[in-house]
């Protein structure tokens, strides 16, 4: 991990961001994580193309136009000139942004025999999950400021997955450096890239600290510097944000907010969450591979119990994967109601007696669930009731992350953020056989009739065709229960009244490009 400089005590100027916990790494591509997204996508970063929450529209980043075939089988982007990359230590471009970077950023996830390709230690989970490998033919360069994505098939989620907060565009002069120094693994820790800001200081538990980009193409940064001081615990988050040393912060919990309401000087943004908490089961290992297990696990836990005592009523049930929020949602009844009973007679019915199982619990707060451990002690009392007993298992963050990899739990509680607006963004990278290979598939399901129901529904423009494929994936998860839905939260940042023009988006990672810090003199 990056641990360069050391701590200074002064208390530091521009923007303050009280953020969870440390980054992974500082390169989306290798992470599915929001604490690295954060940290990362939108501030070292940029796409070839944004997506707009407000006017739900694409919008330009490093690529000025595009254009899609009618065939849907090309994708045509012409770049932007005079893009500066930053510079570090070790490293000062020689040249400015163009198509080789586009292919170096993109052909390291797609070309296996790419030099890059296997610098990543965890691969490239969300790419991995779309099977981009298998939907891009070949990239093409035509000359320095215009590429051609070659598609295998149409797909109607390209242009959304180019969008999310994975699709950044790297320096191939960096990596080449790197590569003639032995360095290759410094690309994705000692970042550089084309946005607001860059990376100056990372030191592990303590703080990471940005510097504007003073040759950034777009709009400059107002702040002098953007510090996130890494803070695990909520309550601390809280109490720096409340005495000023912190003037925006993450992952309150809900429980706080009656707090909130007693600091004239602290906001609170929120926004209706393009997210879903689950409980997801390892259906490759007994008794899970069972569905009247998992459809008895499912009925006997009180969902309203959780949204009352968790979120304290800032999310809604979930029947599905789908949010309110998207457009391709509709409620689906009797999604495994609370029916204690019915999971009696199914345990009965499996002939499963005297069953106790492990609930893997995330230690760190997410948008989606802000006390994963608190909802499986309340998981816990429910599944008593039905005379089973449960183990709640936690560990550090990359311990726990380490783990889920081996594949070894019984039962996790994890969730998901959409990075963009196409219900494609809960399915594909959640629950498809793909997602198994890339272990973002927590639940170890795979079903060939589910992931071509979601391969109709790429292949199509029309939403309202879309949406009864989605609806029939739906109903396939409620029915075969490899998950259980539990919560869709509100997205919320906290903030000093000072910060302004911090935008909350429903998905992605939290970008402060735009904010900026109003300097409010005391009243005498």
């Amino acid at each position: 991990m990056l641990t360069s400089g050391c701590s200074e005590p002064q208390l530091p100027t521009g923007i303050v961001y009280c953020s969870e916990g440390n980054p992974e790494s500082f390169n989306p591509q290798l992470v599915t994580s929001g604490t690295t997204i954060d940290a990362t996508s939108h501030q070292i970063y940029n796409r070839l193309i944004g997506y707009s929450a407000t006017t739900k529209e694409f919008e330009s980043e490093l690529a000025t136009r595009w254009q899609v075939s009618d065939d849907g089988l090309s994708y045509r982007f012409w770049l932007r000139e005079n893009v500066t990359f930053h510079d570090n230590n070790h490293f000062s471009p020689s040249r400015y942004f163009n198509a080789d970077d586009v292919l170096f950023s993109f052909e390291r996830v797609i070309n296996y025999n790419h030099p890059f390709h296997d610098v990543s230690r965890t691969g490239y989970p969300y790419f991995q999950s779309i099977n981009l490998s298998g939907l891009v033919s070949r990239i093409e360069k035509v000359n320095d400021f215009e590429v051609v994505f070659h598609l295998n098939r149409s797909d109607a989620s390209f242009l959304f997955n180019l969008a999310t907060d994975f699709a950044v565009i790297l320096s191939a002069e960096y990596g080449q450096y790197l590569l003639d120094n032995q360095r290759a693994e410094e690309l994705d820790f000692f970042a550089i890239g084309t946005g607001p800001y860059k990376l100056h200081q990372y030191v592990k538990n303590d703080h990471i600290r940005f510097k504007p980009h003073v040759s950034f193409w777009g709009e400059k940064v107002a702040a002098e510097q953007l510090v996130y001081d890494i803070t695990t615990n909520s309550t601390a988050r809280l109490t720096k944000l409340i005495t000023g040393d912190c003037n925006v912060s993450a992952l309150p919990k809900p429980a706080e907010l009656a707090v909130l309401k007693q600091q004239q000087d602290i906001r609170v943004d929120s926004s209706p969450g393009l997210n879903v908490a689950f409980w997801a089961f390892n259906t490759q290992k007994p008794p899970f591979d069972d569905l009247r297990v998992r459809q008895a696990l499912s009925h006997a836990i009180d969902k309203q119990k959780i949204l009352d005592l968790v979120y304290n009523n800032t999310a809604v049930e979930a029947t599905g994967l789908l949010p309110p929020a998207s457009w391709a949602y509709s409620k689906i009844y009797e999604p495994n109601e609370y029916n204690p009973q019915k999971a009696k007679a199914l345990l009965d019915e499996a002939n499963v007696k005297q069953l106790n199982i492990d609930i893997w619990a995330m230690p760190v707060a997410r948008a989606y669930n802000p006390n994963a451990v608190k909802m499986a002690e309340l998981m816990q009392e429910d599944l008593a009731q039905i005379g089973v007993s449960t183990n709640i298992i936690s560990y550090d963050w990359s311990v726990f992350t380490q783990k889920l990899s081996e594949a070894n739990y019984d039962s996790v509680l994890i969730g998901w953020n959409a990075d963009n607006n196409d219900p494609d963004n809960f399915f594909s990278p959640v629950l498809s056989c793909s997602a198994l290979r890339s272990n973002n598939n927590y639940s170890r399901w795979c079903d060939n009739g589910f992931d071509h129901l979601l391969s109709l529904a790429s292949s199509l423009t029309k939403q309202p065709d879309r949406k009864v494929y989605f609806q029939s994936a739906e109903a396939i998860i409620a029915d075969r229960v490899p998950i259980v839905p539990i919560a869709h939260a509100q997205k919320m940042v906290l903030h000093n009244k000072s910060i302004t023009n911090l935008q909350i988006r429903p998905y992605g990672g939290i970008s402060f490009a735009n904010a900026s810090q109003d300097i409010v003199e005391e009243q005498q």
